[in-house]
């Protein structure tokens, strides 16, 4: 082990003496060493060599054999000729220095030799390669405070037992510098491994791969080590060179080879002295002697563990005010006139209280019924909260109509499904308070958000606007139309909640948009192809038809358009949106209102009659043909004004023969012509300007139908069918008919998509 390398030179003398005037005039006094290794040493023996401390049962080798065990590797052979002297393990020849000696966690700190394997242009460079080794009697490394560490970037370390029965090692390779960081070893430029238990000694290697030749000019050499485990840090600078030789190794040692049960039964050669505890060893084999809880010193002396003052130390102790010693502890006293344990209160303990008097029964009554006043009042106010709030829920549900919903239902059909009453809080936590990212739509009458109910059932929440007292009647209207129709195609009502400030509606969720959206957006309206949009629009008259005429009370829309069909995942249409609808008693045919509905979808005979009509839903739906047709908007101020609007310019260029020049492109490039002109006529039909002149419902959903199924058979074309025939038999089995045409759940109400016509809200 290279130790001590120019030691005769002038210079390193001078500042050796620099630094040992140092020690004597700063450091501590060989007195205060002394003072401190009395206790762990036996009398009359050498407590110290250098600035190493010699506990027993280790022993200086010119000292009396009494003074340590009988057992070499608890000899410490203090070389003399140095200064400060530089104790060695067991014998000079060793080589191997010891740093410290450490009886309470039984482990030795020795200082080891860096193991390391350069190169230059011409390849190996023998003389400054070196590959270290360790040899010592009995006492192992410690496998919890040591680590096997390599450094290099071409590089391989193995640690071997001398014995052969094991090796292992790591590898580190980096074919720059700039891919190595600083820090704890991470693999690249340096790589670590634990050392086994039971390991005693050890001899290491290093090999390359490619001689350094690819990172000769960052890292010429490879290293190897084994040091304490929070010792080394490595640096990218270490690669071109390690800038110690030495590191600190633990080794932990024990007594003897036998067990603290083993070594017991002999009394003679048992070494743990009184107050201590016997613990076997973990690494290696042997037992190790610890003082008991409450005292210190050397367990291996006669009397060497002492009773600790932790009175004499305010942080040894937990007492508040008076501390009593006794032999291993200490008890906590209260000064008289106190009682309690004495402990700090936040030490565990009660600490020390004032005895009871007259004055202090006085205080604890007074404060006693302070607190039963303040619990009374904090009750009282809370009930009062409580009861505000329900009265607020009260008020709240007759503001939004709750009574003449319930008056409303009770006067329906009794076996009408009812729908379910929800909670504000539910729809709080569905909805995340209402959070702006889940609004998935808006409309004349509020806004849709998505949510998300506790059974993990997806819904559409319609949150009315603030708006007056008149706009309760067609929040009422919706719940009370939509209670009445018992169609998959029309939209499922799941409830509502009446206990907010502003009414609420609880519908199924459709996740596909509105036909608005697939017909004016041009990369969705390529994918709706001719037989899609034919299938949409007869399932849309199949749904109006049944409100019509198929359901206990016949139902007006009055706001039909295409921004009020939703499409599911299958592009099936889902009717919604009954906020302006109409029941119609049985013995009306027409119902006198305040005009509503959509600007290019309005029936202009109600628009200047304010008779609402069956004819009128016929009228609109007229206009969602022949947008389905053209892919046109219904109403736009941004094309010219004989075609701003698109129904009276679809019967201008009908009746100049220019249908295909209107239609859109990707229905044309089809050629379905003949259906689409059967299509167009009956769109024209259902604009006409007088409702009597034009088809019901059921008359276009039964040509709808008709159409679709010669698209899918061709056959059928072939076949002669008697419309009026066809409207006969519609009329003695309409249940049957309506099945066949109405294949899917319904919407709900305002357009699920952001995306809301211009006009939506100016047209109601």
């Amino acid at each position: 082990m290279k130790r001590v390398e120019g030691r005769t030179m002038v210079i390193h003398e001078l500042l050796l003496k620099v630094v040992l005037l140092g020690t004597i005039i700063l450091g501590p006094s060989h007195n205060q060493i002394a003072e401190a290794a009395d206790s762990m040493t036996k009398a009359g023996c050498r407590s110290s060599c250098g600035n190493l401390l010699i506990p027993y049962p280790f022993g200086s080798s010119d000292s009396d054999p009494q003074c340590r065990i009988d057992r070499p590797s608890f000899i410490v052979y203090c070389d003399n000729s140095t200064s400060p002297p530089i104790p060695y393990m067991w014998k000079k020849s060793s080589n191997i220095e010891i740093l410290d000696i450490f009886v309470k966690d039984h482990e030795l700190r020795i200082n080891v030799s860096i193991g390391q394997d350069c190169y230059d242009s011409s390849g190996l460079d023998e003389n400054s390669s070196y590959y270290p080794s360790l040899h010592q009697p009995e006492f192992p490394i410690s496998s919890t405070k040591n680590k096997f560490t390599a450094v290099g970037c071409d590089t391989m370390a193995f640690f071997r037992d001398p014995r052969g029965k094991f090796s292992f090692g790591c590898a580190s390779l980096c074919s720059t510098n700039s891919t190595v960081s600083s820090g704890p070893c991470s693999g690249i430029g340096c790589c670590q491994a634990s050392i086994p238990r039971d390991t005693f000694n050890y001899n290491i290697s290093i090999w390359s791969f490619s001689y350094h030749s690819n990172v000769l000019d960052f890292n010429p050499c490879s290293y190897a080590f084994v040091a304490e485990t929070d010792a080394y840090n490595f640096s990218v600078s270490d690669l071109s060179r390690l800038k110690f030789n030495e590191s600190a190794l633990v080794l932990d040692w024990a007594i003897g080879n036998q067990t603290c049960e083993e070594a017991q039964k002999n009394s003679t050669s048992y070494m743990c002295t009184e107050n201590t505890n016997c613990t076997n060893a973990e690494n290696g084999s042997g037992y190790k002697c610890n003082c008991l809880e409450g005292y210190r010193g050397n367990p291996y002396l006669t009397n060497g563990c002492h009773d600790i003052d932790e009175c004499a130390d305010p942080k040894m102790n937990k007492c508040e005010r008076k501390c009593h010693n006794i032999e291993g502890s200490y008890t906590c006293l209260c000064p008289k006139g106190y009682y309690g344990d004495g402990k700090k209160v936040g030490g565990g303990g009660q600490g020390c209280i004032a005895k009871s008097s007259h004055l202090m029964k006085i205080l604890v009554g007074g404060a006693v019924g302070i607190i039963v006043l303040l619990f009374s009042i904090g009750f009282l106010y809370f009930g009062y909260k409580e009861r505000k709030l329900i009265r607020l829920k009260e008020q709240y549900f007759k503001q939004n109509g709750g009574l003449l919903l319930q008056q409303q239902l009770h006067e329906r059909d009794r076996t009408t499904k009812t729908v379910k009453i929800f909670s504000a809080q539910e729809l709080e936590k569905a909805t995340d308070n209402y959070d702006k990212s889940r609004i998935v739509g808006q409309g004349g009458y509020g806004t849709v958000y998505k949510g998300l109910l506790p059974n993990n059932m997806v819904v559409a929440i319609k949150k009315s606007k603030l708006v007056d007292q008149s706009q309760i009647e067609q929040f009422i209207n919706e719940v009370i139309v939509l209670s009445q129709i018992n169609n998959r195609n029309v939209v499922k009502l799941l409830g509502c909640c009446l206990e907010t400030d502003v009414p609420l509606l609880v519908y199924e969720f459709v996740d596909n948009g509105t036909l608005f959206d697939h017909v004016h957006n041009p990369n969705k309206s390529s994918k709706l192809s001719w037989e899609m949009r034919l299938r949409i629009a007869s399932e849309t008259a199949g749904v109006l038809s049944y409100l019509h005429s198929t359901a206990s009370t016949p139902i007006i829309h009055r706001d039909v358009k295409s921004s009020n069909i939703l499409l599911d995942a299958n592009y099936t249409a889902r009717v919604s949106d009954f906020g302006a609808s109409r029941l119609v008693p049985l013995d009306q045919t027409q119902l006198s209102t305040m005009v509503q509905g959509t600007l290019g979808y309005l029936d202009p005979e109600y628009f200047h009659t304010s008779q609402l009509t069956e004819k009128s839903d016929v009228y609109s739906f007229g206009v969602v043909l022949v947008e389905l047709l053209t892919g046109k908007k219904a109403l736009s101020f941004d094309r010219p004004e004989e075609e701003r609007s698109l129904a009276k310019y679809f019967l201008s260029s009908l009746k100049n023969d220019k249908l295909f020049q209107i239609v859109e492109e990707v229905i044309a490039n089809e050629e379905n012509n003949e259906q689409v002109r059967e299509v167009a006529n009956l769109a024209k039909r259902c604009l006409k300007i007088k409702g009597e002149e034009r088809p019901t419902m059921k008359e276009v959903a039964m040509e709808l139908e008709g159409l679709k199924a010669m698209a899918k058979h061709p056959w059928v074309n072939g076949i002669d069918v008697n419309p009026e025939e066809m409207v006969s038999l519609l009329e003695e089995k309409p249940d049957v008919y309506m099945d066949s045409i109405v294949t899917t759940s319904t919407g709900y109400a305002d357009s699920m998509k952001s995306h809301v016509m211009p006009l939506d809200s100016s047209g109601r």
